[in-house]
């Protein structure tokens, strides 16, 4: 889907991934970023959330919670990350990145909560009583205590979550949430969040807000009428600079941002946007049958905030973005294991064994068995691998 935005925007990774590749840099199925695009994206959005009053924690999951990539973020200028779960927050520390917001998408678990709070999240969501007592607990033990931190995953009729994402307290009952929030050792209400608060319509082509976005907005005017002042309001979902005024407009005091940092929110696949593709998806044939050429898998990620589409990649064993170098791949259905991808060899110029295949997808790395890796210099035109990691932010024993 941004393998044509990618050769717009930036053919030179593209061409680097391959060149690197071939020269054995690279690792086939590696999600290769390009970091110089990386921070000037996060500044970017920096810029836009400040202009708009935002406190931004920055999603890495999606490329691997990369240590080079979390850099390549802080150097634009965002110095938090939100952690979406216990390894995000370990690997995001290890690169040196203070930890903004713990505890969702998944909450932590109850052995991990010591460390959890040994980390010092800024903020800390909750979805029930009995986390929230663990939270404190462990926040109190750690001298952590005395900081309003937690905030209040709420629910409500007619809200939007993916399946496996439910949970929370009602919205309905956010005062009383609050009240006993604050009544935890350790802890104290800050303010509540849900996810998705916004979404990307393919019908409409844009982004829209959700159900959930209304949810905040209501439980926000039930608490300031109840006496509470500076309520955090963490809205994410499919953040860029193109919506963080309107997020701000809608009341959010928090973005974080993810796709965004390399270009790849759906909005991105439709209109240029001050951030640029930052990523592609790099791998190599490994052998040709019956008039396929298998190139090798493990991130082979099709988002499903999609519809179908002819999937393309550059094949190639010379630097190349263009058209010419442009072959269908029939990708394993998501229940299948993804070992390899079947790319159409018909017709001349067909792809040989080693050649390099570069992808643009929507990468989900920390779901993938696939490396990640780091490109510095690629502005300047002195384009340098960093250290290859694996899917889980560690780095990697390759080759």
């Amino acid at each position: 889907m941004f393998l044509d935005v990618l050769r717009r925007r930036n053919p030179a990774l593209i061409e680097a991934a391959i060149a690197l590749h071939q020269a054995g840099a690279l690792p086939a199925n590696c999600t290769v970023i390009d970091l110089d695009a990386v921070t000037e994206n996060a500044r970017a959005i920096r810029e836009a959330a400040d202009a708009a009053g935002l406190k931004v924690f920055a999603m890495t999951k999606q490329m691997g919670r990369n240590g080079d990539f979390i850099r390549a973020v802080a150097a634009g200028g965002i110095g938090e990350a939100v952690a979406v779960d216990m390894e995000c927050a370990r690997a995001c520390a290890n690169a040196g990145m203070r930890i903004g917001h713990l505890g969702h998408l998944v909450q932590v678990p109850r052995a991990e909560a010591d460390a959890a709070a040994a980390l010092g999240p800024r903020y800390w969501t909750v979805f029930n009583d009995e986390k929230a007592a663990e939270a404190g607990a462990a926040l109190a033990a750690a001298g952590q205590g005395g900081e309003k931190r937690f905030l209040a995953r709420l629910f409500a009729a007619g809200d939007t979550f993916y399946k496996g994402h439910e949970g929370g307290f009602p919205a309905e009952e956010a005062t009383a949430v609050a009240d006993r929030l604050d009544a935890i050792e350790g802890g104290g209400f800050a303010g509540i969040t849900t996810f998705p608060a916004l979404l990307f319509d393919p019908q409409a082509r844009r982004i829209r807000p959700t159900h959930n976005a209304e949810t905040l907005r209501r439980a926000a005017e039930a608490l300031a009428k109840a006496g509470r002042r500076d309520i955090e309001i963490n809205a994410p979902g499919t953040t860029s600079s193109a919506v963080l005024p309107a997020l701000a407009e809608a009341g959010a005091t928090q973005c974080e941002p993810g796709h965004g940092l390399t270009g790849t929110t759906p909005l991105h696949a439709l209109e240029d946007l001050p951030e640029r593709p930052a990523a592609v998806y790099l791998t190599e044939v490994s052998h040709l049958h019956a008039g396929r050429a298998y190139c090798f898998g493990g991130g082979l990620y099709i988002d499903p905030v999609f519809p179908d589409y002819d999937v393309k990649a550059i094949v190639s064993r010379e630097p190349t973005s263009a058209a010419t170098a442009l072959r269908s791949v029939d990708i394993p259905p998501p229940a299948a294991i993804d070992y390899y991808g079947m790319i159409d060899a018909s017709g001349s110029g067909a792809p040989e064994v080693g050649d390099s295949v570069v992808f643009g997808f929507r990468q989900q790395a920390f779901v993938t068995r696939a490396y990640t890796a780091g490109i510095a210099g690629l502005s300047a035109g002195r384009p340098r691998v960093g250290a290859i990691h694996d899917a889980y932010g560690r780095q990697a024993g390759w080759p």
